[in-house]
């Protein structure tokens, strides 16, 4: 294929808030890329976003993304940040004055920055085309060729439709959604020879159709490793959160034959969060998508195995080898086990929600939902940190936020930032003191009934969207009988179980349990499924890369 062909619909994309520059910088593009490459230009972050979110729906390619850095409402860091989430391969340039170099120089680790350019550039064959031929010779030397994209029909309050929505945004899977109402989508329905009685239908990118596919099924078909590809392992980690993807990258990058078995998409909790501003390293924040997607490239850059949609029921001892039971009966084995399941959020209990699931009502941030969102008054209940990090995000599109607080303020439950965020955010508004009593609606959220716990009076509120995220419950009821846990299912590890100086029943080894093992030797727990753990996406990292430091220590002593 030749070059011309290669990027007959390949973009080069440039944002510059003055008129005059952003012409300027288009002109000079299209005298030396034209015939090569489509210019588009946008005058402002949030233009140039909905530009590449419309380049990514059609499957156009982009090369490259020039942002000039001082622009209003969102400055060029900031956009390229956030066009990094829809065009990862894309080459990234800031335009910059002289007087923000150390900004330039800063978001070279912020957004991973390819190169800064100093305005003017004049003359361009000598300051602007040496640099861009070289940022598009390596993008074409790299893996920039998209996937094709799945095509999802569905109804928009499905709550099937929604999951599946999830499961592929979470994956990183590219799709396209159609209506089952609108005129293309039941072109493909037709295509497809369904009524559309029963929904979603997905068509792969091979064409073929699946109807009402689940997570194992729908993840085989669109290109996610469901299966391992041995029978045994050094390590085998068990869930795909922070601390599972941290296990996995120190794991394989220190010669361990790793898989990590996810049963949902990795990420986690952390995964759905819309912004992380208290990680280390990232001064300006990180999304859970986008520090997912770097740690599962870089776990499989070292040779980890990740599997998806796969449910684990059981784990076994079987001399040596400690066994990992799947939901289909199979089975994979390795001489340990990291646990790094973590916790889910725990369901609202009022009546109404759990019908509503899925149409209006939402657990974690459903960042799938949240463009639907725009104008629209949403209410949001809990009082930590994901839920602050979700009314921020919302707020954005939103014409109003409410967080529903049971407690008497933020302080006890929220860190101080966040805190201040929401302070100054002018239409986020939080209700203390206040709880669900009812949700009410015909196939869709319509309203909600709230309550003062205080003095018991409720009022009726018109609603069609609530995310809740009311604390966490750990995902280990498949570990019952098997590996000691407290009373509220969180697993007992290290000097946990030996708090009366004595090792806990049926151990057999000379020595104590290390740190994070759990009551089976060789089998040890990281993250938020650890009983006290600190409950931090830092802290669930490096709790996965000690994990791995215990692992070494017991298979040199086994």
């Amino acid at each position: 294929m030749t070059q011309a062909a290669e990027t007959a619909r390949t973009v080069i994309l440039t944002v510059d808030d003055d008129p005059g520059v952003s012409r300027a910088v288009a002109r000079d593009l299209r005298r030396r890329y034209g015939a090569s490459y489509r210019i588009v230009r946008a005058e402002s972050g949030e233009s140039a976003l909905e530009a590449l979110r419309e380049l990514k729906l059609r499957g156009d390619l982009v090369a490259v993304i020039l942002a000039d850095y001082r622009m209003p409402q969102m400055n060029g860091i900031e956009f390229l940040e956030q066009a990094l989430d829809v065009y990862p391969g894309a080459r990234r340039v800031l335009l910059t004055a002289y007087a923000d170099t150390n900004a330039a120089i800063d978001a070279i680790n912020v957004v991973d920055l390819d190169h800064y350019l100093l305005k003017p550039w004049d003359p361009p064959e000598e300051k602007l085309y040496p640099v861009l031929d070289d940022l598009l010779d390596a993008w074409r030397a790299s893996d920039y060729r998209p996937v094709p994209a799945t095509k999802v029909v569905g109804h928009r309050w499905s709550a099937r439709s929604s999951d599946v929505r999830e499961f592929l945004a979470r994956n990183q899977v590219p799709y396209r959604w159609y209506s089952a109402d609108e005129p293309e989508g039941q072109r493909l329905l037709a295509a497809a020879g369904a009524d559309g009685r029963r929904l979603p239908l997905v068509i792969t990118p091979e064409g073929a159709p699946l109807v009402e596919p689940d997570a194992p099924e729908l993840a085989s078909r669109v290109g996610l490793a469901t299966t391992p590809a041995a029978e045994f392992y050094d390590l085998v980690v068990i869930g795909g959160g922070p601390a599972g993807l941290g296990a996995a990258v120190y794991g394989a990058s220190e010669g361990l034959r790793t898989v990590l078995v996810e049963r949902s998409a990795t990420g986690g909790q952390a995964g759905q969060s819309s912004r992380i501003e208290n990680y280390l390293g990232f001064p300006d924040g990180v999304s859970g998508g986008q520090l997912t997607e770097r740690a599962r490239r870089q776990a499989t850059k070292f040779g980890a195995e990740i599997l998806t949609a796969r449910e684990v029921t059981g784990l076994e001892v079987n001399g040596a080898a400690r066994v990992v039971r799947f939901s289909d009966g199979s089975t994979v084995a390795a001489h340990s086990v990291i646990l790094a399941t973590g916790v889910s959020y725990r369901q609202l209990a009022a009546p109404g929600c759990d019908d509503l699931t899925g149409c209006g009502v939402y657990y974690g941030s459903a960042l799938t939902e949240a463009a639907s969102c725009q104008g629209h008054d949403v209410y949001i209940v809990g009082g930590a940190n994901s839920a602050g990090q979700a009314a921020m995000y919302l707020s954005r599109v939103a014409k109003s936020v409410t967080l529903l607080v049971r407690g008497e303020s933020l302080a006890a439950s929220m860190s101080y930032y966040l805190i201040q965020q929401i302070e100054e955010a002018p239409n986020i508004f939080v209700r203390t003191g206040t709880v669900v009593e009812s949700a009410h609606g015909e196939g869709r959220l319509e309203r909600l009934t709230l309550r003062d716990v205080k003095n018991g009076e409720t009022e009726s509120v018109d609603a069609q969207w609530m995310f809740v995220f009311i604390g966490a419950a750990p995902l280990t009821g498949w570990l019952d009988g098997t590996v000691l846990r407290d009373e509220r299912g969180f697993i007992l590890a290290g000097p946990d179980l030996t708090a009366d100086g004595r090792p806990p029943a049926g151990w057999e080894l000379d020595r104590p349990p290390y740190h994070l093992e759990t009551s089976i030797p060789g089998v040890f727990v990281a993250g938020d499924a650890r009983a006290e753990s600190a409950k931090r996406v830092a802290s669930a990292v490096g709790e996965g890369a000690m994990a791995v430091m215990l692992v070494h220590r017991y298979l040199e002593q086994s």
